[in-house]
């Protein structure tokens, strides 16, 4: 019998496998170039759901992401938080003190710096971190290094050399989990979240009153974040995480005000907030 597949962006290894893994231990992860062929992969068929990261505590908002959800035509079903330990990992038999280099993705790397700098090694920008412990492998260089997760190295048949070498104890990524069929159901034991994203009228006040409905409902809004569509600087749309559910009564009173306000307004998810979220 064929497994249901997890798409997710990356190589194998990466910590986006290791969120599909936990989420879905049942599923098949299958690797993508892109967060595009991520979503396609799902919107095709070739996969049942994806896993995108949104947000890091360190780093921030991952690039492009938010403007890929609205137009993803996919739904939101789950979130999951993965605490990033970051390991540096080498071929076998090399010792800390020989590496001179290592290499990870753009974000990973500024995430350990501070070990980096005291142990005098350089640093260089991969395309993704799991792809480099890949490469090394393959290549066998003796004098370079790999920061990636701990499943890479079991992976690729790399040695550990260092464990949780981030400069942050609280560094977490956020991922989404996404599916091509929308899950309204109340579940889960922490509460439920509603995703959305909305375009305001070009009014002065538009958002300031977008929002009121929010406040005088008493509905707490935990992400705002606002970003151009379309080329325009006067086009801006917002993406926004709230508690609770539509069908909730002040939830309800909310978004209809909202309407009020807005020329669009799209639900991109309701789901049930993760443990870790508290």
């Amino acid at each position: 019998m064929t497994r249901p597949r997890i798409a997710f962006q990356g190589e194998l290894g990466a910590y986006s496998h290791e969120a599909c893994a936990a989420a879905r231990p049942d599923h098949e992860a299958l690797p993508c170039g892109t967060f595009e062929d991520a979503i396609n992969a799902v919107r095709s068929g070739e996969a049942d759901l994806a896993m995108l990261p949104v947000e890091n505590s360190t780093y921030g908002r991952v690039a492009d992401i938010h403007s890929l959800l609205p137009n993803s035509g996919l739904h939101i079903i789950e979130e999951h938080f993965v605490r990033v330990r970051i390991s540096l990992m080498a071929m076998p038999g090399v010792a800390l003190e020989d590496i001179t280099k290592v290499r990870a993705h753009l974000v990973l790397l500024p995430q350990a710096r501070s070990f980096l700098k005291a142990n005098g090694i350089a640093a260089e920008t991969a395309a993704d971190s799991a792809g480099a412990a890949a490469d090394l492998a393959a290549s066998g260089d003796l004098t370079q290094g790999v920061l990636a997760s701990e499943m890479c190295a079991e992976i690729y048949g790399l040695n550990i050399l260092a464990s949780d070498i981030e400069d942050h104890g609280h560094n977490t990524t956020r991922f989404l989990l996404m599916s091509r069929e929308p899950d309204f159901t109340r579940r889960g034991d922490h509460g439920m979240l509603t995703t959305f994203v909305f375009e305001v009228r070009n009014i002065p006040a538009a958002l300031y009153k977008a929002m009121g409905g929010f406040a005088t409902n008493g509905v707490n809004m935990t992400k705002l974040e606002s970003y151009m569509v379309g080329g325009s600087f006067t086009a801006t749309q917002f993406y926004s995480d709230i508690e609770g559910h539509p069908d909730d009564p002040n939830v309800k009173l909310a978004l209809d005000e909202l309407g009020y306000f807005t020329q669009m307004t799209e639900i991109l998810g309701v789901y049930p907030a993760d443990a870790q979220r508290r």
